[in-house]
């Protein structure tokens, strides 16, 4: 997979900003990011810091730009841009204060064009990743929330198995067009990482075997999806084994172009998707990259607080060929 995604940005040049310079993961990331020469690092912080934490962690940043929100040379034109963006919701002076953040910054970094994509939250939380993205960047034509996708991957009888499950991060109790968002950017989204997606609405129900607002949720999703998506192999509602398993798929729902062989899931819910990926994860044995933030006009995404150094890089990787 990082394979095909390297390529990508070795045919397309990329910047990619992040918001946390002085951080020792994400200097050991831009390091071999720089050496890797398919991807540029921007780092966001005082350049005595920064460059010093990078001394004392024998990281090689020399080169890459390091832009600090208390001397960056064209503030005033970012703060008039986001006085515009925030018109009638945030003063100047509000504006200022708040470009002094680092993810306030970076984000106004990627609108003004200066970088292409952000990778932020390694010592924040993803809100305040998602907030400023929310306010600046906004969401696509045609797109009202930010949702989002895991990736996950293991090496099984020495082949590499991929799916993509969604909405595990963001969104606490999707509604129905919500859930109809989720699962047409999910399947998007799984396209960039190789996937033929055959997307399953999950329920605790298959095809009315259950009752509840839950599933009729998802049951009612998937028509929406039908309509909107015509060319998208979609079905719902789906009980887990009946999504995944052969032989389950023909006894409950025969027929279908997706139960029995489904690889992106979409959930009722957060704490269905939560520990749905999280199991895969510990049981399963796949490794989890995401959360993939999907509906944003430019690509931004957020680190778990817990990630280490190989995880920003290759978060860094999927982010900017997100573009």
């Amino acid at each position: 997979m990082f394979e095909n995604l390297i390529e990508v940005l070795k045919n397309d040049p990329r910047k990619i900003v992040f918001t946390e310079g002085p951080d020792p993961r994400i200097l050991s990331a831009a390091d071999r990011l720089k050496k890797g020469g398919f991807l540029t690092p921007i780092l966001v912080g005082n350049v005595d810091e920064v460059n010093k934490a990078a001394k004392e962690g024998g990281f090689d940043i020399e080169g890459l730009d390091i832009l600090d929100p208390e001397t960056y040379p064209k503030m005033d034109e970012m703060v008039s841009q986001m006085v515009e963006l925030r018109k009638g919701k945030m003063t100047e002076e509000q504006c200022r204060d708040a470009l002094k953040k680092g993810n306030y910054f970076g984000t106004m970094l990627v609108k003004m064009g200066v970088a292409d994509a952000l990778l932020g939250g390694a010592t924040y939380s993803t809100a305040d990743t998602v907030r400023p993205a929310l306010q600046l960047i906004k969401t696509k034509p045609g797109n009202n929330i930010v949702s989002s996708c895991f990736i996950m991957i293991r090496e099984k009888d020495g082949k590499e198995e991929m799916l993509a499950m969604g909405d595990c991060a963001i969104n606490i109790d999707p509604d129905e067009d919500a859930i109809v968002e989720t699962a047409i950017e999910s399947a998007k989204t799984a396209k960039i990482f190789g996937l033929d997606p055959k997307v399953a609405l999950l329920s605790y129900s298959t095809k009315g075997s259950g009752k509840g607002d839950s599933v009729d949720k998802m049951r009612n999703a998937t028509e929406k999806i039908k309509k909107a998506a015509p060319d998208l192999a979609v079905d719902g509602e789906l009980q887990f084994d009946a999504s995944v398993s052969p032989v389950v798929a023909e006894t409950k729902c025969k027929g279908s172009k997706v139960a029995g062989q489904a690889n992106t899931f979409i959930f009722p819910d957060i704490n269905a998707g939560n520990i749905g990926y999280k199991i895969a994860q510990r049981l399963g044995g796949f490794d989890a990259f995401g959360p993939v933030l999907q509906g944003l006009n430019a690509p931004i995404n957020d680190l778990s607080r817990g990630c280490n150094a190989e995880e920003v890089y290759s978060m860094a990787i999927i982010t900017a060929a997100l573009k």
